[in-house]
């Protein structure tokens, strides 16, 4: 008979995040190449990049709702088949719309690696769940890094974007062959029962939480979305500030064990909020090399963000199960996904406001840059105050934890 072998599934798990992970880099690097020969604006490209986060939570509600009938391994199948065609129709894409096709497919793709994997690495590792899927998430700043240097020396080559996208078939190939010679476990020790998972949705801790992801998502991501549109002219290399983040992000999501543990969950969210917005103001301010200073701290402040939300879940609303894990990744998405456009329509109105003050060309570019990250702080600001109404709550709501997981066994 053949035996599970977690270290395997642990590994293509990380594998398919890479793929996650660098279609957002390389997205973010192309960006302004897209603009060019498709003539399309700023407010269109927000739309274009809205469809990743669009069709990430259409997978994950939908995925978190199957876990339980058609198990991880099918969901892989799933994001293994939308990244196939979405890298492909992306590649052969002939203007906006069909961009915007091939973007939603790699969406759909994106969230089904995170609907699957999530609660099999949580069922996998029961004892250290939020260690453990901190650990999985290394990758995606991982993937980041990797897809940004891959963006940035390819359009330093000269090698067009279609190249740069091509890229990414030869993970998802890795990582297909894994899912389809892998035997996967069933679920032991997450709440399978979906009617259960359902009802358990109504806790108010987590409908707090869903309320707190749509703003730590959109503080981690639009920044780093836009950062080769906002950061273009301002003299910092934007590739090298993503490369910077999303390393910083790898190796504080490495080590988070001992961190969660000293502080748990509540007090890393509270400090991550706390610095997130100093991070973002100083973004806003900092000129040329000060900018990567502001960019580590940007990075040490959102890298607890989203494994630890998707944690949190599994810990302090474990009766939710892999439902409640896939509607917290959701949430966040979806909201990243609203803001994406509106973000894109409020820099081209920073950008006219600029050169209608007198302002031209590169100076306008980073005077409208600046006055959408000013914006971008009320995100974090107001996590600072809703993590902190948590953290002041810390002792009843750890109390109320171990009484529901000692009721449960």
């Amino acid at each position: 008979m053949e035996q599970i072998n977690k270290n395997k599934l642990f590994v293509a798990a990380c594998i398919s995040l890479i793929v996650t992970s660098m279609t957002f880099a390389i997205r973010a690097g192309i960006l302004t190449q897209l603009g060019v020969d498709f003539e399309i604006n700023n407010t269109q490209l927000g739309y274009i990049n809205s469809m990743a986060f669009l069709g990430f939570p259409i997978a994950m509600l939908v995925g978190g709702f199957l876990y339980n009938s058609i198990g991880p391994k099918n969901l892989l199948i799933i994001a293994f088949i939308g990244h196939i065609l979405g890298l492909l129709l992306t590649i052969f894409a002939g203007g906006f719309w069909s961009l915007i096709i091939s973007t939603f497919f790699i969406g759909v793709a994106n969230g089904s690696v995170e609907a699957a994997c999530n609660p099999m690495i949580a069922d996998m590792y029961t004892n250290n769940r939020t260690a453990m899927l901190n650990k999985f998430h290394v990758w995606f700043p991982g993937g980041l890094v990797i897809g940004s240097l891959v963006s940035k020396f390819m359009t330093d080559a000269g090698m067009g974007w279609q190249l740069q996208i091509a890229t990414m078939l030869i993970p998802t190939a890795i990582y297909g062959f894994l899912i389809f010679t892998q035997k996967f476990p069933k679920s032991e020790n997450i709440e399978s029962d979906t009617s259960l998972n359902i009802k358990a949705l109504a806790d108010p801790l987590f409908l707090f939480m869903i309320l707190c992801m749509t703003l730590t998502a959109t503080s981690e991501f639009i920044p780093q979305q836009w950062v080769e549109t906002i950061l273009g002219s301002s003299g910092a290399s934007p590739m090298l500030v993503l490369a910077l983040v999303t390393g910083i992000m790898a190796l504080g999501r490495f080590f988070a064990g001992p961190l969660v543990h000293r502080l748990n969950p509540i007090g890393v969210l509270f400090m991550s909020a706390i610095i997130t917005a100093s991070a973002i103001y100083f973004m806003s301010v900092a000129e040329g090399s000060m900018i990567y200073v502001a960019a580590a701290l940007f990075a040490l402040g959102v890298c607890y963000f989203w494994p630890t939300m998707i944690g949190f879940t599994s810990e302090y609303t474990h009766k939710t199960g892999a439902l409640g894990m896939s509607l917290m990744g959701g949430a966040g998405m979806f909201a990243v996904s609203i803001w994406n456009p509106i973000i894109g329509s409020r820099l081209d109105t920073e950008k006219a406001t600029a050169l209608a003050s007198g302002l031209v060309g590169e100076v306008a570019d980073i005077a409208a840059g600046r006055a959408v990250l000013g914006f971008m702080v009320f995100f974090p600001l107001a996590l600072v105050l809703l993590f902190g109404i948590l953290f002041a709550l810390r002792q009843k709501i750890e109390k109320r934890r171990l009484n529901s997981h000692v009721e449960t066994a």
